[in-house]
């Protein structure tokens, strides 16, 4: 650090703080300690610093799968926003799982990061005990938990499935079909089915729905979902899909059996990701801004950790209804 500090032009006490709080070192000088670092290969010593700081310039996040990229959004807002305030990301999955979510946070607990970031609100009583008891700020996302762990980052998914398919119903399609998980572990699909099923019950229709065995499907299901809709609900004329990749999926099997969509059959998907958009299959989708949760949640944990007052503990980003060729 002092060979860092020498070929900067800046003391070895300024070198430390452009490591550990760069924000606070101005970014001339913080270019001018980058380029003395790239020049000397120097490699901080993260866990000495960490010693000394009582900080381990972590933030650990745990999304529900790596398998789907729904969530990528939000750990690219979060790691952007933990980087340019010094720390580092530290990610697991838990696979739709409470019980591997608690293992997996014994795991991270151990290191002794300074926030924890999760996906989700369901967790098993002892891994919420070992959250209330880790002394680290702890951001709920993806839903809006009436009684977070600490924060939440989300939005209201039965509203949104509600919302989708009342949008559905107003652009004149009256059997509405729903195509989403069967495993209680996907508590977030099965919260955008009850919202499609308190639709259709304001409505008097009846549902029509079509369970997806995995826990994680992908476009590849598409043409057996497809199938099963047509052999249980032949005059369907509209299904909504509780993600975009199952969407995507049972549109292209329609496409090619010469299914006229959305002439014969509607489709409409959910999280607008980039399959969704008009550059790739112009889907009718709910529009969730994933990034910015990511980039929420990650400003939740660093103003808890600079001791700054929270004055919202539970932020509702909201939602979108985004209407395209598909429906």
């Amino acid at each position: 650090m002092d060979d860092v500090a020498q070929r900067a032009g800046v003391s070895q006490m300024t070198v430390s703080r452009a490591l550990r709080t760069p924000e606070l070192v101005a970014a001339t000088t913080r270019a001018r300690i980058e380029a003395a670092m790239a020049e000397l290969d120097y490699v901080p010593d993260l866990l000495a610093g960490s010693l000394a700081a009582r900080r381990s310039g972590l933030i650990a996040a745990v999304v529900s799968t790596f398998e789907n990229a729904i969530f990528s959004q939000t750990i690219a807002g979060l790691t952007r926003c933990a980087e340019a305030a010094g720390f580092s990301i530290l990610l697991g999955s838990s696979d739709y799982s409470a019980t591997d979510e608690e293992h997996l946070l014994r795991a991270i607990l151990g290191r002794r990061p300074d926030g924890v970031v999760l996906t989700g609100t369901l967790h098993t009583p002892r891994a919420r005990r070992l959250l209330s008891t880790a002394g680290v700020p702890v951001v709920e996302t993806w839903e809006l938990p009436a009684e977070p762990v600490d924060m939440a980052v989300g939005f209201d998914n039965p509203a949104a499935g509600r919302a989708m398919t009342m949008a559905l119903h107003g652009y004149g399609y009256r059997r509405i079909a729903f195509i989403g998980p069967g495993d209680e572990k996907d508590r977030r699909g099965l919260q955008r089915r009850e919202g499609y099923r308190s639709a259709l019950a304001a409505l008097g229709i009846a549902p029509r729905e079509i369970t997806v065995a995995a826990v994680v499907a992908g476009m590849e299901s598409g043409p057996a979902l497809l199938d099963q809709l047509l052999a249980g609900f032949p005059d369907t004329d509209a299904v909504f899909c509780s993600l975009d990749a199952i969407a995507a999926g049972v549109l292209l099997a329609a496409q090619r059996r010469g299914i006229e969509t959305p002439g014969a059959l509607a489709v409409a998907g959910f999280g607008d990701f980039s399959i969704a958009q008009p550059s790739g299959l112009d889907l009718t989708t709910i529009r969730i801004a994933g990034r910015d949760i990511g980039t929420r949640a990650g400003e939740l944990v660093l103003a808890r950790i600079r001791k700054e007052t929270i004055p919202v503990q539970i932020v509702d980003i909201g939602f979108e209804v985004v209407r395209r060729s598909s429906a």
